[in-house]
């Protein structure tokens, strides 16, 4: 009797340990960027391969990788609870990598330079990929990406440039532009740095709004904007700034401005507002 007993209990561990939430790391080999690029992808509670879900892309920020959310960020303890209230629907987040902490000798950023076509690994190689991966996103309504400052402008100027593939964007603290020069890059001879900056600016958020065509207009306003930034962060009026621009517009638009600054203090709570509002916006 007791060995049965014993037997029932492992077996229920055992479905135990397999329905909970996880984080797995991959990577994979990109033709565009010539390497292998590691990933983290967060599988929700009871993750069924043969059941479709909608998916978060959740960008890092520059000095950043991949690994950022799920450990600084602590996203996974988010996620769960969020579930678990039913605040947030049961989703695949994909964070994928755009960089190195050594943001002199390596690239990072989130758009085409020299020797590194992201944009082009970004939406041709990777997104393609995870997705039939692990059966989840597939059309617009099941796609949502946020991120946070150079992954917050990316989110969005990504949102901007591909309105229809994404149900929602959310930047948080977004690097928005750099005509200002609000980030600076190195001096030093050969930093990969400015380049990273230099996309930025090319990039602009604001002057992609300016430019905006009257047809372009009507496919952003497809996708539902929310924009987050702490009142002691230099770049909140870089944020302002597109709110008011995309409202101008008549795009549907949200901006929090909360106390804090450009920290990961800001951003994991950053996460309690971002989640739920992808979910909402997500296809019934």
């Amino acid at each position: 009797m007791k060995r049965v007993v014993l037997i029932l209990c492992l077996m229920a561990a055992g479905t135990l340990a397999w329905a909970q939430s996880k984080i797995v790391t991959e990577s994979i080999s990109s033709t565009f960027l010539g390497c292998e690029q590691k990933y983290n992808v967060y599988l929700p509670n009871g993750y069924d391969a043969a059941k479709a879900y909608p998916v978060i892309y959740l960008l890092h920020g520059l000095y950043g990788d991949y690994s950022n959310w799920a450990g600084t960020g602590r996203m996974k303890d988010v996620a769960d609870e969020l579930i678990t209230s039913g605040e947030m629907v049961p989703c695949v987040i994909i964070m994928p990598n755009a960089g190195d902490n050594d943001v002199h000798n390596y690239q990072n950023g989130y758009f085409n330079v020299v020797n590194w076509p992201y944009e082009d690994f970004f939406f041709q190689e990777f997104l393609p990929a995870v997705e039939s991966k692990y059966n989840c996103g597939g059309c617009k309504g099941k796609r949502a990406i946020m991120g946070l400052s150079m992954g917050g402008g990316g989110s969005i100027v990504y949102a901007q440039r591909h309105p229809d593939l994404f149900s929602s964007a959310y930047g948080m603290s977004a690097w928005l532009d750099n005509k200002h020069r609000e980030v600076r890059g190195s001096n030093r001879p050969g930093s990969k740095l400015s380049i990273t900056d230099e996309s930025v600016r090319e990039h602009s958020a604001l002057d992609f709004m300016d430019n905006a065509t009257p047809e372009v207009i009507g496919q952003l306003k497809t996708v539902e904007w929310f924009l987050d930034c702490g009142d002691d962060d230099s770049l909140m009026n870089l944020s302002v700034q597109l709110h008011l621009k995309m409202k101008q517009a008549g795009l549907h638009s949200e901006l929090r401005v909360r106390n804090g600054g450009h920290t990961w203090e800001y951003w994991h709570t950053a996460l309690r507002q971002s989640f739920p509002f992808a979910s909402r916006n997500f296809c019934k």
